[in-house]
């Protein structure tokens, strides 16, 4: 065999692996998605998946992932009232008084003026694990430490907002690490969940709850997942 013809059959054979390894989470059917609330509405529209809610919910996955990379697009709304998202990972689906509820680690999408995009919340339970909140962080013996320092302008500047913004995490025994658009925002060692579901967030609109207006509606796209 030729080197060139050798060359393309495994360029060709390494590409059939890539796209086997990196699955598709969104299809028209939302066939790999649970909603667990009893609220909230989720549709694929030209391969988007959009997002509204009245009030704070998370679209799950049905299968639970350990350690992966998962990448996703992500554009917020142009709109006045308050709007924010997130991805949570390895996710636990609780039940609560008020039904089942999802929580967890959160890669947070921030765009008021804070700028926290990229940052790690854990959803119901220690709140702001990286970076930390002067009253809204407990972290625990299961937070083994993180290798970044205080959250510089390289992090706050990373995502652009009403644009799409690529989120990549990367979940590694207890090492977890979220990029926003390349940069590396988080990086820390936390022992709290080693499994879960993927959830995305809509945090609540209430012009949607008051009037029927989707303005605060939350995009993602490309969204994949590679099990390592």
């Amino acid at each position: 065999m030729k080197i060139s013809t050798l060359f393309i059959v495994l360029l060709l054979a390494t590409i059939s692996y890539q796209s086997l390894a990196q699955q598709s989470l969104i299809d028209d059917k939302l066939s790999n998605f649970e909603n667990v609330y009893t609220y909230g509405h989720a549709e694929v529209v030209n391969n988007e998946l959009h997002l509204i809610s009245q009030k704070n919910w998370f679209l799950s996955t049905k299968a639970e992932y350990s350690d992966f990379v998962l990448q996703a697009q992500v554009k917020m709304p142009n709109t006045s009232e308050y709007s924010n998202s997130g991805i949570i990972f390895r996710g636990q689906i609780v039940d609560t008084d008020n039904g089942k509820q999802v929580i967890g680690y959160q890669a947070e999408v921030d765009p008021s003026d804070r700028k926290w995009t990229g940052a790690l919340f854990d959803q119901s339970r220690r709140k702001w694990l990286y970076p930390t909140h002067p009253t809204r962080s407990h972290r625990d013996e299961d937070f083994i430490r993180s290798h970044l320092g205080a959250w510089r302008k390289e992090q706050r500047d990373a995502y652009k907002h009403l644009e799409w913004n690529t989120l990549k995490i990367v979940c590694i025994g207890s090492e977890l690490k979220i990029y926003v658009n390349g940069t590396l925002t988080t990086h820390v060692e936390d022992s709290k969940d080693r499994k879960g579901v993927i959830a995305f967030q809509h945090h609540g609109s209430k012009i949607y709850k008051d009037h029927g207006d989707t303005t605060n509606i939350v995009a993602f796209r490309n969204i994949t997942i590679e099990s390592l």
